[in-house]
């Protein structure tokens, strides 16, 4: 279970690294980082194969299949989203909606094996609506005009589909990490790379034609360019690949209900980022919120582990 639980907290150490790099990268858009990421994070995966390690000989096709639509989905379709969400409603918003994920998916954990009764998680779970609804009040009635605050409207809709996304990859992840046939890890991570990569292609025509990207005008010799190859290499190996194999690590050694919480790190992580890239400290609001909600998310941890102390014991 350490295992599980220290690679639970790398990734969200390296996944909080999403929120602030949209902002670091500018004048190039969100889509030109996502393109960037998702291809080295494919072409690292495609590379690593020379080696037979790596290869993905002892697995199904059915299990081929979900790797590649988890990897389309669980990442380019979440990072575009995530991503205009940050540059939409600012740097508190977006991880404090995706922070909601860990009790989220408890609860889909806890619907189908019955850990915990219902009533137990009304706190915890009440508490991450009021930290979310102290934030997300605070930000739009401090928007300076009607522009900022349907900016900030359509920003937290994008962190919202961004949260269903996920909430679907998280599941359908666990589940294959816990049957009894899981793929390797190395390979499971490999795979999602390639199902990323693949879902990147078809956007790089679609970027130039609809001249959606930065990169016809500004060129990657240039200051920005290098710190944007810099977050794009950053991103596609230690964000992507890294945190991917991590991940795997923590589904696979975890049960749901519990690995479920860590993702809460990530949240912690990323508004550590963005603070510190604006050079501020929190709003009173944002503590606030901040603090409520992952006092929730403790107190949901907390009370999944307390559980299965009981059953083990």
């Amino acid at each position: 279970m350490l295992i599980g639980l220290l690679a639970g907290l790398a990734t969200g150490a390296l996944w909080g690294l999403t929120f602030v790099a949209p902002r670091a990268v500018q004048p190039f858009t969100e889509l030109d980082l996502a393109m960037s990421r998702y291809a080295i994070f494919g072409l690292v995966s495609l590379a690593l194969m020379i080696h037979p390690r790596f290869r993905p000989n002892r697995i199904t096709a059915a299990q081929f299949r979900a790797a590649i639509f988890l990897g389309a989905m669980g990442y380019v379709g979440y990072y575009v989203l995530a991503a205009y969400a940050v540059r939409l409603a600012g740097l508190a918003i977006p991880p404090l909606i995706i922070g909601a994920l860990p009790i989220a998916l408890a609860i889909y954990g806890n619907w189908q094996n019955a850990h915990v009764k219902w009533s137990s998680l009304a706190l915890p779970l009440g508490m991450i609506l009021v930290g979310l609804a102290i934030v997300n009040i605070s930000t739009l009635s401090s928007a300076g005009d009607a522009e900022q605050r349907s900016d900030i409207l359509l920003g937290t809709l994008c962190a919202i589909g961004a949260f269903a996304i996920w909430m679907v990859y998280g599941v359908l992840n666990s589940k294959m990490m816990l049957s009894a046939d899981a793929p390797d890890t190395f390979v499971w991570t490999g795979l999602q790379g390639v199902g990323a990569l693949l879902t990147t292609l078809p956007l790089v025509p679609v970027a130039i034609l609809g001249e959606i990207t930065a990169f016809p005008t500004h060129a990657l010799s240039s200051p920005e360019g290098l710190r944007f190859i810099a977050w794009s290499v950053l991103l596609g190996v230690a964000g992507s690949w890294l945190a991917t194999w991590f991940w795997v690590i923590a589904s696979k050694k975890l049960p749901l209900a519990l690995s479920a919480q860590l993702i809460v790190t990530e949240t912690i992580f990323a508004l550590i980022y963005g603070f510190a890239y604006d050079g501020r400290w929190p709003t009173f609001h944002e503590w606030l919120g901040t603090i409520i909600l992952i006092s929730g998310v403790i107190g949901g941890v907390r009370l999944f582990r307390r559980q299965d102390e009981v059953a083990v014991g």
